[in-house]
């Protein structure tokens, strides 16, 4: 259930990147436009609520917040249908974040309860697959919506079913702190002060936050715009790419993500030490495998790179998300993934896709339609910078887990 949801609440961002250069055309938005409503009108509003749901969902029933918030979420969605300007259009997206903001963290909090640290890699890697599965069936749902009736249509499409998921995640989800505590009595949560002190005192928790925000700026930066430079580039129409974008996406997205999280629990259970050693390397050759997108000099062999890079970063999301988890209390868990997202959402969701599209308008003096290959080849470095903290993460993360398990946390 919770997969599923999450793959709604990724298919809309997936969809509005898929129909940019429509909506640029259809509303006559320039590109740095187009980065404020993909960027920091979004992440400004899903990062900063962010924080009180997660501290709500830390205290209180998680499965009624994933209810009330997929409701929120896809009714927005669908008004998208209806916005006639920028203005309009920008206002709809900051509701769209304000329901999603309750899905991330609260998810991860609920499955942290229902298994254990050597498990949890695995488990939040099918969690995750909800993401590839989005991309799977939204880019070629939507690129072919898109194509036959519209954006507007498309929008409209895909926000209603959400809203049958939001009552059938009331229904079918269980809240394990119901039966604790009837078992234990009712624990006092810990206060905001000592939750931001507990996550700022972890020194792997600041070397993965560091890294989130840095993957998120540069990988949101990216990612966003890589149908425009696609559509750009090489002149593919909408329903062809997203049907190209669902297979890589998708194939490689799922492969990658249940792979890296599998062979975590298999191979080195409660070795996370070695888990980030390995997330580092991959961080790095993804950042040059990124690059070859941009440089290669067709449009199949630049989607064959696509599809490598893909295979490789969605490697480390399980095993990522699944350390943050056991590095924290249980009544902080989704607390911590809420400040994850709002330092990542912020600076990389937030600036990423706005620098990109800034950096497009400011090369095309020079590389006239070709301007948007080169800004996002200008950020592919930026992921050994990521890599970078993961390394100096796992030189202190079994310390951290040491404290953590002496605490009796």
């Amino acid at each position: 259930m919770l997969l599923v949801i999450l793959a709604f609440n990724y298919l809309d961002r997936l969809a509005l990147g898929l129909v940019l250069q429509d909506i640029k055309a259809d509303l006559h938005l320039s590109d740095t436009q187009l980065g404020v409503l993909t960027g920091i009108a979004f992440a400004l509003f899903y990062s900063l609520l962010g924080i009180p749901i997660g501290r709500w969902a830390d205290r209180g029933n998680r499965v009624l917040i994933i209810s009330l918030t997929t409701l929120a979420w896809s009714a927005a969605v669908a008004l998208s249908a209806v916005a006639g300007n920028f203005a309009q259009l920008l206002l709809v997206r900051t509701a769209v974040a304000s329901g999603e903001a309750g899905c991330v963290p609260t998810a991860h909090s609920l499955i942290a309860d229902y298994f254990d640290r050597a498990e949890r890699p695995r488990a939040v890697s099918i969690y995750m697959l909800g993401g590839s599965l989005s991309v799977f069936v939204g880019y070629f749902t939507a690129g072919w919506l898109n194509e036959l009736y519209g954006w507007r249509t498309t929008f409209m499409v895909l926000g209603l079913p959400g809203v049958g998921l939001g009552l059938l995640a009331w229904f079918s989800l269980r809240e394990p702190r119901r039966t604790a505590s009837r078992e234990t009595g009712d624990a006092k949560p810990p206060s905001l002060k000592l939750v931001c002190l507990t996550l700022y005192q972890g020194r792997t928790f600041r070397d993965l936050l560091a890294c989130f925000a840095i993957i998120s700026f540069f990988g949101s930066g990216i990612a966003q715009w890589l149908p425009a430079f696609f559509i750009r580039t090489y002149g593919v129409a909408t329903g062809e790419l997203g049907g190209w974008f669902s297979i890589i996406y998708g194939i490689a997205g799922l492969l990658g993500t249940y792979g890296g999280g599998a062979w975590a629990s298999r191979y080195a259970a409660r070795n996370e030490r070695l888990q980030l050693r390995v997330m580092a390397l991959m961080c790095s050759c993804f950042g040059i495998i990124t690059s070859c997108v941009y440089l290669a000099p067709s449009f199949h062999l630049a989607l064959g790179f696509l599809g490598l890079a893909t295979l490789g970063s969605t490697a480390t999301a399980g095993p990522l998300f699944a350390t943050i988890q056991s590095l924290v209390p249980e009544r902080m868990r989704a607390m911590s993934i809420a400040v994850i997202y709002l330092c990542s959402n912020l600076i990389g969701m937030g600036l990423g896709p706005l620098l990109t599209g800034v950096m497009s308008d400011a090369l095309r003096p020079i590389w006239g339609d070709g301007s948007l290959r080169y800004a996002l080849l200008i950020l592919c470095p930026g992921y050994f910078w990521g890599a970078w903290h993961l390394w100096r993460g796992s030189r202190t993360v079994e310390a951290d887990l040491l404290a953590h398990e002496n605490k009796g946390l």
